[in-house]
C-alpha cells in the first residue's frame, strides 16, 4: 500500500511539472506589426534590387554591399 501511494505521489508530480512546462510564458510579446511596402532601389553596380533600408549609399547611387561600393568608386573614379 505504501508503494501505491510513493508511485501515485510520483505521478502527480510528474504530471504537474509537464503541465507547467507546456503552459506559454505569461508575458508573451505581441508580434510585431508587419512594416508597410518600402520602395525597391537598384545597385548602381550589379543592379540588383533591394529594399531602401538595405541600401548603402554612395557617391554613385547606392549599393547592394561596401564591396561594391568601393568597387564602382574606385573605378569611376569618386574614391579620394
Amino acid at each position: 500500500m505504501k508503494y501505491l501511494l510513493l508511485i501515485l505521489l510520483l505521478a502527480l508530480l510528474v504530471f504537474l511539472l509537464g503541465v507547467k512546462r507546456a503552459r506559454p510564458p505569461r508575458r508573451a510579446k505581441p508580434p510585431a506589426a508587419p512594416r508597410g511596402p518600402q520602395p525597391m532601389l537598384s545597385c548602381a553596380r550589379c543592379g540588383l534590387h533591394l529594399p531602401r533600408d538595405e541600401a548603402l549609399p554612395g557617391r554613385g547611387g547606392v549599393f547592394c554591399s561596401a564591396a561594391h561600393r568601393a568597387a564602382y568608386e574606385a573605378e569611376h573614379g569618386g574614391a579620394p
